[in-house]
């Protein structure tokens, strides 16, 4: 009796990528990175943002090593980088409140800012205050946007990852890092108002001006010391991102 043809054959799997393994452990926190002297309103420390940045890393190392296991793609390698940035955000003002009590994620569907006083408004809801928190992911070093010229308190989480497209650009693998967090209370006047032509399909924004930039550097609330350098010279050289 003839032997049994075989099934199709099975493509022998990558061996795995050492880079690839390595940029799943976002880069620790520079514990002695946070200012001391920075100002936070509504009794937001800088303890209670450093635990938030930890268990953020916590979290997408933990999605990273599982999606590996799978031969899945990093998750900031598979969505689109503003989803990713506003997942950073979304998860920073999610968390903050679990570590400082006086202080609530804002309940209304899309409302602003991210952050309220605590008990200020009935069921922590507002469609729109100038008192609270507005909180965003960004890996922009300046030049921040948002959806409005506003007065607001800014605080924005600067991260360093890679995109999707890195692959196609030879960006090689490289960890999750935060690089700096900066915050201030802006006015109006430091924003900028960006329209669009009556052709164009871009989110209306407005971004942060050098006065509002100023204003938040000068109150740093972390900067991971060994990117100092670097960040310093890109910033004076009018690059946005590392």
């Amino acid at each position: 009796m003839a032997e049994e043809e075989n099934g199709p054959e099975v493509a022998a799997a990558a061996p795995p990528d050492p880079a690839e393994e390595a940029a799943c452990v976002p880069h620790p926190l520079d514990r002695d990175g946070f200012n001391s002297r920075c100002r936070i309103p509504f009794g937001v420390t800088t303890d209670q943002i450093a635990s938030t940045m930890q268990e953020f890393l916590s979290f997408l190392g933990f999605i990273n090593g599982s999606l590996r296991t799978k031969r899945i793609k990093r998750f900031e390698t598979m969505l689109m980088p503003a989803n990713f940035s506003s997942l950073v955000g979304e998860f920073m003002s999610a968390s903050i409140p679990t570590y400082c009590h006086s202080i609530a994620k804002n309940t209304y569907h899309n409302g602003h800012p991210d952050l309220v006083p605590k008990g200020m408004f009935p069921n922590d809801s507002v469609q729109h205050s100038d008192k609270g928190i507005e909180v965003k992911g960004s890996r922009y070093l300046k030049a921040w946007q948002g959806h409005n010229a506003e007065d607001t308190w800014l605080m924005v989480f600067v991260f360093d990852s890679n995109r999707p497209v890195d692959a196609s650009r030879s960006i090689g693998p490289k960890s999750f890092r935060f690089v700096k967090v900066v915050g201030a209370s802006l006015t109006k006047s430091d924003w900028k108002f960006a329209g669009r032509s009556s052709t164009s399909r871009r989110t209306i924004t407005a971004s942060v001006l050098d006065s509002g930039y100023t204003k938040m550097e000068a109150n740093w609330i972390y900067r991971d010391r060994a990117l100092t350098g670097l960040v310093e010279r890109k910033e004076k050289q009018g690059e946005l991102e590392l």
